[in-house]
């Protein structure tokens, strides 16, 4: 008998007798899915036999084993079933016992069969489940997948049969259909493919689908939670195909709702600390116009000085001691979190707001980004203001008068009505009258002049002048007390960048204001002489601190104001800013919000083009996730975060500065004593 003819024998062989071929053409891919086949075998049993042929000896004797030219996974299947007592050893298998080429036999086996379309598929896994009631745990036991997985299919076995057919004809990518397959609504997933663009991104199909729909992880869902939302009547729905599995809560009216009552809550137990009023908002009301007031230091008690010295105490003894320790013991690490929460606490009563601040202000509590509360004390209404002194009456005219004996009297004539510049009709009846409003109006424009030409000839005065104003303003909220016609504007950055409030230099700015307003004087009318009162290294912090917050460098997209970020850059050179000290390149801070073209670039500056090559084929969330760790602590920066090189001549040390000369050719110094 030659090569090419072939003789078929159907018989059982037991599995010990079985062996893998060496002519077996499959040599890639031989160990994937043996779970899955062998869950098969195990439930459905095996569906098709094994193409062998005899062993033979040296001598051409067949040696009773049997070598599997084709169906070397379902072998390896049915002897990992054996391995784990599911079949017996010696277990019965039917093969066709097969002649001519070896080789051959194997490779068309694999060639020939033409493998089952996933639509096919994802319907049949449905049809399992709504036909024969199988559930995701029992199908992914008889198939070898996880329940995740059948669900997967099963909700792709739901997509709608004409946008099924499109993917069948190849009108679809799988995942595209994964998108549609979001929301199981047939005229929705109808809709979305009717009105689709040129661009159909499986994550346009998705926004698209779920337009309606809120996030699982924005922060309204996460503060009200799912268990409470199901509980108020509210539907969820999973996303099955999104990369962190989560879903989309579907009712936004509910959820604010729930929000906002939480909140509510949350304000009423705050209001009991004894403030006048408390209001809760999904976002902090910047544009409220109302002045604040800070918790004032005072000593603790001494019982409660002892305890804190003696937490504190312990908390520095625990960090020597694991100091050098790369991962902490779990009863250590509640041992931290104990004597911190203890030390918090007891910090807290070292802040007291007055009692006069408490009956007549207020607390914001509002939803941070990450999806907690937040509380903000201390506002006051001007309703509530303290009241003001009683105006003068309207016919009272501001100057002075001059009594018969040269007595001068201010605002003399009280309640008398001066015409402006008018001549008296009778001199001797002219005694008491006030000076004019338009030689008032002379007169206090030549002091002025005066106060101008001298304030410029003295920097240090100048500079407390400055100071006063900026600081009227900042801290006090009103310009009355201002002499300076200086009005600082500060931008509200939280209206720009979500969540900026919250990050570490957010913080670090919020302790500092909060820090210099405890320290404010109560009446603005002390707080000139606070602030010459101040040593020269505390004024300076003062100035700085009240010039700082009016910086403005944000770039809004209908601005055109070119000079303004040259400026800015040369302010960052001369102060040597470092962006990387506060911020770094995550997925929720820049790689998730630009495009894999973009992150690309990023890797590949910071890290390699190796690195970013490696990255490439990635779909955008991976890329940005895998991104994220490459360039941790690489100190990569956009450009429009970099600061140019350093200026030396803006970045001069101030003690420099300082004793550089004035105009006059004498030493500026920093602030009056």
């Amino acid at each position: 008998m030659t090569e090419t003819e072939t003789t078929t024998i159907i018989r059982d062989v037991p599995l010990s007798k079985l062996v893998p071929s060496a002519k077996n053409v499959r040599r890639t891919g031989r160990e994937a899915g043996l779970e899955e086949l062998a869950a098969s075998i195990a439930a459905h049993g095996l569906l098709q036999s094994l193409s062998v042929r005899p062993v033979l000896d040296a001598d051409g004797a067949e040696t009773g084993k049997f070598s599997v030219t084709g169906g070397g996974r379902r072998l390896a299947a049915l002897k990992l079933l054996a391995k784990r007592k599911q079949i017996a050893k010696i277990a019965p298998i039917p093969v066709i016992v097969n002649g001519g080429n070896e080789e051959e036999v194997s490779l068309a086996e694999n060639v020939v069969r033409e493998p089952l379309h996933p639509a096919d598929q994802f319907e049949a896994f449905k049809r399992l489940a709504d036909e024969h009631g199988f559930g995701a745990e029992e199908i992914a036991a008889r198939f070898g997948v996880t329940p995740h997985v059948v669900r997967q299919r099963l909700r792709l076995g739901a997509v709608s049969p004409r946008l099924m057919q499109v993917y069948r004809d190849g009108g679809l990518t799988l995942d595209q259909l994964m998108a549609f397959a979001v929301s199981e609504d047939h005229a929705r997933q109808e809709q979305v493919f009717d009105n689709l663009s040129w661009n159909k991104e499986p994550q346009i199909i998705r926004r698209m689908m779920t337009e309606s729909h809120i996030r699982a992880n924005d922060r309204r869902a996460v503060f009200v939670g799912v268990d409470a939302y199901r509980q108020a009547g509210g539907n969820v729905l999973i996303d099955l195909f999104s990369e962190d599995g989560g879903g989309y809560f579907k009712d936004g009216a509910l959820l604010d709702r729930l929000a906002l009552e939480k909140l509510e809550g949350i304000a009423a137990e705050v209001r009991a600390e004894g403030w006048k009023w408390a209001q809760a908002f999904l976002d902090f009301p910047h544009a409220h116009g109302l002045r604040r007031v800070y918790p004032q230091p005072v000593p603790l008690l001494l019982e409660d000085q002892a305890r804190l010295d003696a937490v504190q105490a312990e908390y520095d003894a625990l960090s020597l001691e694991y100091e050098s320790a790369e991962e902490l013991p779990d009863e250590v690490d509640a041992k931290f979190g104990a004597l911190e929460a203890e030390i918090e606490r007891l910090s807290e009563r070292q802040q007291v707001y007055e009692a006069d601040a408490l009956a007549r202000g207020g607390v914001f509590v509002v939803l941070n980004h990450d999806g907690a509360a937040r509380i903000e004390r201390g506002f006051i209404r001007p309703e509530d203001e303290a009241p003001a002194p009683e105006a003068a009456p309207e016919t009272e005219s501001e100057g002075y008068a001059v009594t018969e004996d040269g007595e001068i009297i201010e605002n003399g004539n009280e309640g008398t009505e001066v015409t402006p510049d008018a001549e008296p009709e009778d001199e001797d009846a002219d005694d008491g009258k006030p000076l004019s409003d338009v030689l008032v109006r002379d007169l206090t424009a030549h002091r002025t002049l005066g106060l101008r030409l001298a304030l410029g000839e003295q920097p240090d005065i100048a500079l407390i002048a400055v100071a006063h104003t900026l600081a009227v303003q900042t801290f006090y909220g009103y310009t009355e007390a201002n002499v300076l016609d200086i009005r600082p504007s500060s931008a509200v950055l939280a209206t720009h960048a979500d969540g900026i409030e919250d990050t570490a230099a957010g913080k670090a700015l919020a302790d500092r204001h909060a820090a210099w307003a405890a320290r404010m004087p109560r009446d603005v009318a002390d707080l000139w002489g606070f602030i010459v009162g101040l040593d020269p290294a505390s004024f300076m912090g003062l100035f700085a601190h009240c010039a700082a917050l009016t910086v403005n460098a944000v770039k809004l997209p209908w601005e055109r104001k070119p000079r303004t970020q040259e400026t800015a850059d040369k302010l960052a050179s001369a102060l040597g800013l470092d962006m990387t000290a506060h911020w770094s390149a995550t997925v929720r801070s820049y790689l998730g919000r630009v495009t894999k073209a973009h992150i690309l670039a990023a890797v590949r500056e910071a890290v390699s083009d190796e690195a970013a090559e490696r990255l490439s084929g990635l779909k955008k969330q991976a890329m940005a996730e895998a991104a994220e760790q490459l360039l941790a602590g690489t100190g990569w920066l956009p450009p429009v975060m970099r600061t140019p090189e350093r200026d030396d001549r803006l970045a001069e040390e101030p003690q420099e500065r300082d004793s550089q000369e004035g105009s006059d050719g004498e030493a500026v110094p920093v602030a009056a004593e």
